[in-house]
């Protein structure tokens, strides 16, 4: 271990945690730890807040140009210091550097500047007269101290998903993020304590007892975690005691609907890549692909042999496509879901272990599978690819919309009705057609069902983060 040491950041400075607890983060490339973070508790959890508070009032008042000119200067200097930031984001997730730097870095940059110019739109409905003698208007407002959980899968941008809204719209921030990746995050907040007044974002280290800590600490009125569905059930329950706002991005199964008309190599190449893209770790990853009984033969040869031409490596190889699985525990569970496969289950491509050192799992495709196997029922956030096939349309909708997750979808035919059929008809927060995966700072990014509730990005991701207020003047003589 090289002795790195990270510290939580409150108040616009770096802090040591309270008891001196630490954990080891590991570089999943290799396996090995490479530095030791803070594991917050009470007492960190209790001044991280009480700097928001207290930072709260100002930020809150500040105008939204002034708010829309210290993010847009953040996202400048977060432009600045990308390669910075790579390298800490690498060292924590295994990633391609390239890829990184290429993939994430520009959208992550674009959704702070988006979201510094949507302070500038807020507004409420236009003054009005809807009773004698009164006149009525709606304000926009922070809701005041949000609390924020990032996963493991993309630490940079989750960040920003969470805080960029939350910041622009008036609100401080105390942000936990994942105890495997925390460094890309820290460093963020160093870079916009430049530009933030001390307080309005704060980062915490731990655990899942830090988190809990966060989640029941009685300062946030909200409480916003992109996570796994039983982590965004217990933060639901949790809230509620207080009644905090909640908002969840958690988990997906996301089918990939691939009709008789449509390309083979386009769909074949376009569902690998948005299939093993970040290692599969992505909750709309196109993992789940109903392909049309006639096509499937043809289909699945060209996925497999899609698959076998996807490079997986370390991040200094500039060929890899994607790296290891975050963590041990990841490469478990990845590993586990194929050995409990049934026997009428087909691993046509992949299907195991890469190498003895770090985190690495050969890009998988599965064939052979019913509708009620776990491979099919439960998302396994890892490089592997399941494949059923299907006899028409009503079936195609009853089997994609068959799962509990409701995040996110794709359609590839070159039927246009057929196309606007099955985006009506499939339950999931996005619906691609003829691609899987893009994503648009001005556009809603969400799921429905055990996905979770509220949006991402756009101007209803900045919304989640207000209250609406009435205000009613009385003006008759």
């Amino acid at each position: 271990m090289s002795g790195e040491r990270l510290r939580n950041f409150i108040g616009g400075e770096y802090v040591d945690a309270k008891d001196g607890r630490t954990l080891e983060v590991v570089d999943p490339s290799t396996g090995e730890p490479y530095a030791e973070a803070p594991v917050s508790g009470a007492a960190d959890v209790d001044a991280a807040f009480r700097a928001a508070a207290d930072a709260f009032p100002a930020w809150r008042d500040a105008t939204p140009a002034e708010r829309s000119l210290a993010m847009l200067r953040f996202a400048d200097a977060v432009e600045a210091r990308a390669e910075e930031l790579v390298r800490a984001e690498v060292r924590d997730t295994g990633k391609p550097v390239q890829l990184t730097l290429d993939e994430e870095m520009p959208p992550m940059v674009d959704n702070l500047r988006f979201f510094a110019g949507a302070s500038r739109v807020l507004e409420g409905k236009a003054t009005g007269e809807y009773m004698a003698d009164h006149t009525s208007s709606v304000r926009r407002e922070p809701i005041g101290v949000c609390a924020q959980v990032t996963p493991w899968n993309y630490p940079m941008m989750m960040a920003v998903w969470k805080f960029g809204p939350a910041l622009s719209a008036g609100n401080t921030v105390v942000l936990k993020p994942s105890e495997t990746t925390p460094a890309s995050t820290l460093l963020m907040a160093e870079i916009a304590a430049e530009f933030l007044p001390p307080g309005v974002f704060n980062v915490i280290c731990g655990d899942r007892d830090t988190g809990r800590a966060l989640v029941e600490h009685p300062t946030p009125q909200m409480v916003s975690i992109t996570g796994s569905v039983r982590a965004g059930m217990e933060v639901a329950a949790s809230a509620a005691k207080d009644l905090k706002r909640v908002h969840l991005e958690l988990g997906g199964k996301a089918p990939v609907v691939v009709f008789d008309d449509a390309d083979v190599e386009a769909a074949a190449t376009g569902i690998a890549e948005a299939g093993y893209f970040n290692a599969g770790q992505d909750c709309t990853a196109a993992t789940r692909v109903l392909v049309a009984e006639r096509l499937q033969g043809e289909f699945t040869e060209a996925l497999v042999e899609a698959a076998k031409g996807t490079v997986v490596g370390p991040p200094s190889d500039a060929d890899a496509y994607y790296g290891p699985v975050n963590n041990e525990n990841q490469l478990q569970r990845v590993q586990g879901f194929i050995e409990r496969a049934p026997n009428h289950a087909k691993v046509l491509a992949g299907g195991e272990r890469v190498g003895d050192r770090g985190y690495f799992f050969a890009p998988t495709v599965v064939g052979g599978l019913k509708q009620d196997d776990e491979l099919v029922q439960n998302e396994v956030f890892g490089p592997v690819i399941t494949v059923q096939s299907f006899s028409d349309e009503q079936q195609a909708i009853a089997w994609a919309n068959g799962v509990k997750y409701g995040l996110a979808a794709s359609v590839w035919t070159q039927n246009h009705g057929r196309a606007m059929r099955m985006s009506k008809a499939l339950d999931f927060g996005a619906v691609w057609v003829n691609t899987h995966i893009p994503f648009v700072s001005e556009m809603p990014h969400g799921g429905f069902k055990h996905s979770g509730y509220g949006k991402d990005m756009s101007m209803y991701g900045i919304e989640d983060y207000t209250r609406v207020k009435h205000v009613m003047h009385y003006i008759g003589g």
